[in-house]
């Protein structure tokens, strides 16, 4: 595995730490019940206590916390369950048959590394995921913030044999999905954030980038990102410029990441399933049953700057954002979705570009 290189998305500073296959293995070594002297892992490992003390730096800086004894060595602060791709097929049952995992210690986007085997003819079904992403993305090439065994970042490639032209709505069957898989989890308060965020109390839980390559009307190829939070350092939540929470956060008595990906995994292959045979109409209701801005004023600002503000009134059955703009329905297809700051007596559409500026976003995928 090549060597990456991560920019911690935080405020005020990037911060760049280097990835080397040595450090997981030291990481790996590590637990949260009892310390492991440093000369023991140089021994096991045939390094020097140096080598070790630079790598321990480097998980420190990745985002984990470790605490160190006087001569007692290293522990983590908190226990990290790794995922393990033949327990997660165990729990998959016979859903594994169609999907295909592979998890890596590191890679810069999982995105990234999956087109690239996309187009090298990967199967259907394909998922790539890795333990921390070094340079995880999102929409309008935004990062997304992570750390070592705190989320689920992944890829899950999904072919059609319909074209693009067809697809519309995917990203939000994807959202619906992981929503979906988490109540059967226990988690009661998800909701959806148009397009493509999974939200907890208005604050970002996880999110999905797609990707489709192919043609209009022929076979195509959509490479799913997906970010899910599961315990995030308060450090790492304070960095991100935006609210975010995880399922620790929010409540969820089972954090076994194993479990929770083979539940999303699980989800997402019965809902892409149905999403080819029947499109996004067929899910239209149950999106916006769970939509956190149904009925409610929101603003728009759409790529051109142009800002569109009032009701929200759901989506078409192309997946586009349908707003009541002073009694004239606004079809958006794209665009940031924020609620209005308070209801006015008549919507209106600003035609005015404003101001926009990249800001740093969640372990990232939007």
């Amino acid at each position: 595995m090549a060597q990456g290189v991560a920019r911690g998305v935080v405020r005020g500073a990037v911060r760049r730490v280097v990835i080397r296959p040595l450090v997981f293995q030291v990481l790996r070594s590590l637990d949260a019940l009892t310390y492991t002297s440093g000369e023991g892992l140089a021994r096991s490992l045939s390094v020097s206590r140096s080598t070790i003390w630079n790598a321990v730096g480097a998980i420190e800086r990745s985002g984990v916390r470790v605490l160190r004894g006087r001569s007692r060595g290293y522990r983590l602060a908190e226990s990290v369950v790794w995922i393990d791709a033949g327990k997660v097929s165990g729990m998959l049952g016979r859903t594994a048959q169609c999907l295909q995992l592979t998890v890596l210690d590191h890679c810069d986007s999982t995105n990234t590394a999956l087109a690239r085997q996309a187009e090298a003819g990967a199967p259907h079904g394909t998922v790539l995921l890795a333990e921390w992403q070094t340079a995880g993305r999102g929409r309008s090439d935004r990062r997304w913030a992570s750390a070592p065994g705190a989320g689920l970042t992944f890829s899950l490639l999904w072919r059609f044999d319909k074209g693009a032209m067809h697809l519309s709505g995917l990203s939000l069957v994807v959202g619906l999905a992981i929503a979906d898989a988490l109540r059967t989890l226990g988690l009661r308060e998800v909701s959806l954030k148009w397009p493509n965020d999974v939200q907890v109390r208005g604050r970002k839980l996880a999110g999905v980038l797609t990707e489709i390559k192919g043609d209009m009307l022929g076979p195509c190829a959509a490479v799913i990102g997906i970010g899910l939070n599961v315990s995030l350092t308060d450090a790492l939540v304070d960095s991100i410029d935006q609210p975010v929470t995880d399922l620790a956060r929010a409540g969820l008595a089972e954090l076994d990441r194993n479990l929770i990906l083979a539940a999303v995994l699980s989800g997402l292959a019965t809902t892409l399933t149905r999403f080819d045979r029947e499109g996004f109409a067929a899910f239209r209701p149950h999106w916006q049953a769970q939509s956190a801005n149904q009925n409610r004023p929101v603003r728009v600002v759409l790529p051109d700057g142009e800002v569109v503000r009032g009701r929200m009134v759901g989506v078409d059955d192309q997946g586009a954002l349908r707003i009541d703009a002073g009694g004239q329905i606004r079809r958006v297809f794209s665009g940031e979705l924020g609620r209005a700051r308070a209801p006015a007596r008549s919507a209106q559409v600003s035609h005015a570009p404003v101001a926009t500026r990249k800001r740093p976003q969640q372990a990232g995928i939007e």
